[in-house]
């Protein structure tokens, strides 16, 4: 009986020793597959500290502001308005050097060199530049661009409007653009290229200062009475730029480079140029015709002594002209040319010099407290006038 008690508890130990080494193999095998579950995971969906996520944002922020800087770093190298403009213009400005004959104290004739600059304004030869730079040259010599030297002839100048043309024997020349002046503001990109003190293919930069300048000395000293409606800028210009461009931030030229205003004759930040619409019109009449033919409407003019009516106050009227066949009278003030209301009598004299005998300008006038229009057609200028 004992015997039988006795291998029954055995038995029975045995079964629960059994299913406690079970019930741990189980347990380890859970546990374990847990375990790798979790490293799957969490590699999967990493789990970081604020402190490293913020770390991390400002790294790839500070990659994409570098980034950036270079980008307009590049971009800005890569659109330099003022080496863009100089690359278009400067195969269109060449250097004039000339031998002009003057006088030594025993009146012996000498040739004395002189410099300046041109522009050229057709691809068959024409280059437009000042009258005092070849006006009085016994010899003319053009060196372009690329460094090559070719003489060059006088083709008619226009002292008034200190304008001249020459010409060269090609026909494969690169023409610079012109732009109008009416399309131009004060603050403008201006950069003039040209030849001072014989150094070529200067460029220099500045902007548009202000437009519509008269300079009164120059008409007193030099007789230079067309010289109207010009262009200040501050951009460098000395001796040897005279005929050379003033471009635009598009690289069209804005005007002739003429004088500058300074107490030592070199820059001090006053430089003047001849508008295009001026030039550009004068050179075509010295082409087509040898010499400038000078409209005029005929008659003499002041500024308007009313400070309510700004414009040209007419002093005479020319018999004959245009003028009179308008009904224009003594007493007058043109307040108006073709809708440009008029300031005084240069900017008068500025819209009929840019315009060719023939044409026909809208006037508007003022006489007595009224304002009437009439019509002028232009004709060349006789000997004795010039307006």
């Amino acid at each position: 009986m004992n015997e039988i008690n006795y291998k029954k508890q055995s038995s029975s130990s045995d079964y629960l020793k059994g299913c406690l080494i079970a019930l741990a193999i189980i347990s380890i095998l859970i546990i374990s597959v847990g375990v790798i579950f979790g490293v799957v995971i969490l590699k999967r969906f990493p789990i970081v500290s604020s402190t490293t996520q913020i770390t991390k944002e400002e790294t790839v922020e500070e990659v994409e502001t570098v980034k950036e800087q270079e980008i307009i770093k590049i971009e800005a190298k890569e659109v330099n308005p003022v080496a863009a403009v100089a690359k278009k213009v400067q195969p269109s400005v060449v250097n004039i050097t000339v031998e002009i004959v003057q006088y030594d104290i025993f009146d012996r004739e000498v040739l004395v060199p002189g410099i300046g600059s041109g522009v050229i304004f057709s691809e068959d030869g024409y280059i437009l530049t000042n009258d005092h730079v070849v006006g009085e040259a016994e010899n003319i010599e053009v060196t372009f661009f690329n460094g090559e030297k070719i003489k060059a002839d006088l083709v008619g100048t226009e002292p008034r409007a200190d304008i001249a043309v020459i010409k060269v024997d090609r026909k494969d020349l690169r023409p610079a653009e012109f732009i109008s002046v009416k399309d131009i503001e004060v603050g403008d990109l201006a950069v003039a290229i040209g030849s001072p003190f014989g150094f070529q293919q200067t460029v220099t930069s500045g902007v548009v200062s202000a437009l519509g300048r008269e300079i009164l000395e120059l008409y007193e000293y030099e007789g230079k009475e067309l010289v109207v409606d010009l262009i200040q800028t501050d951009a460098a210009i000395n001796m040897g730029n005279s005929g050379g461009a003033l471009a635009n931030i598009e690289g069209k030229v804005m005007g002739i480079n003429t004088i500058i205003v300074s107490p030592t004759m070199t820059y001090a930040g006053l430089g003047f140029a001849i508008p295009s619409d001026i030039a550009t019109n004068i050179a075509n009449q010295l082409i087509k015709y040898g010499k400038s033919r000078i409209p005029i409407i005929g008659i003499s003019m002041g500024d308007s002594t009313d400070p309510n009516v700004p414009g040209a106050l007419v002093y005479q009227v020319i018999k004959g002209l245009p003028a009179e066949k308008a009904g224009i009278k003594a007493g007058d003030i043109i307040t108006k040319c073709n809708d440009i209301v008029l300031k005084d009598l240069w900017d008068l004299k500025a819209e009929i010099i840019k315009h060719n005998v023939g044409d026909k300008l809208e006037l508007e006038i003022y006489r007595d407290g009224k304002i009437f229009p009439t019509t002028v057609e232009l004709v060349d200028a006789p000997p004795e006038y010039w307006r």
